[in-house]
């Protein structure tokens, strides 16, 4: 029965980007890394395809994540005053529900 294992991006992107340096053998990088050679030959696969996105993209991914970020701060006070509503609920309707 063979053990899979979740791997992070930043791991997957650090043994394509030595496979792709060509310094040591697919075969070698497997078992440093103890992955099986396929997984890094699609991972370097990914890392070669997904490079142009890169640059295609250029200024788009520093909005996106100014935008992530306004988004995250205002989902933030949602629930801040959500949570506060839910308290001021709950305290109003202890007597009717007896809790």
């Amino acid at each position: 029965m063979s053990k899979r294992r979740n791997h992070d991006a930043a791991f997957k992107a650090r043994v394509a980007l030595e496979a792709l340096k060509g310094e040591r053998t697919v075969s070698e990088l497997a078992a440093a890394y103890a992955v099986h050679p396929t997984m890094i030959h699609q991972w370097k696969k990914a890392l070669l395809e997904g490079a142009a996105g890169i640059f295609e993209r250029g200024g788009q991914a520093a909005a996106s994540a100014e935008i992530a970020g306004d988004t995250v701060r205002d989902l933030h006070a949602k629930i801040g005053e959500l949570a506060v509503a839910n308290d001021f609920l709950s305290r109003k309707l202890k007597p009717w529900i007896g809790k």
